[in-house]
């Protein structure tokens, strides 16, 4: 089992950057792979990055392909996402997860149960 803490949520404007931190505890970090999703009111928890066990791979949803980037630092037990061109589209509670792989056929990165371990979220506003 792992705890995470997200951090680095906030307000910004349209066209803003924010990044997010999910420091890890324990010594397995390296083990895990690492996702970020977001919630917003009302919607289903969604699917926004990935990143596998030393950062060779990574997976993004089609909505923030090209804007956000996941990265890693297992020395730091920390993942990271880099948000720029921010939209309101964005605004949410964004969650860390580690999920310990690989990916199967059956379940993804981008499923949520493919994750054993959560974040309490960083809450992210993008104002218009």
């Amino acid at each position: 089992q792992v705890q995470l803490v997200e951090s680095g949520g906030g307000l910004v404007q349209a066209g803003g950057s924010l990044r997010l931190s999910c420091a890890a505890s324990g010594r397995t970090f390296s083990r895990y792979y690492m996702g970020w999703f977001r919630q917003s009111p009302g919607k289903e928890r969604e699917f926004v990055a990935s990143i596998s066990w030393t950062g060779s791979l990574t997976y993004y949803a089609d909505s923030v392909k090209g804007r956000f980037t996941i990265s890693r630092d297992n020395a730091k037990n920390t993942v990271y996402l880099q948000m720029n061109s921010l939209k309101p589209e964005d605004t949410a509670v964004y969650y860390c997860a580690a999920g310990t792989g690989p990916p199967g056929l059956r379940v993804g990165v981008r499923d949520l149960n493919f994750y054993v371990d959560w974040g309490q979220g960083t809450q992210v506003t993008v104002s218009s």
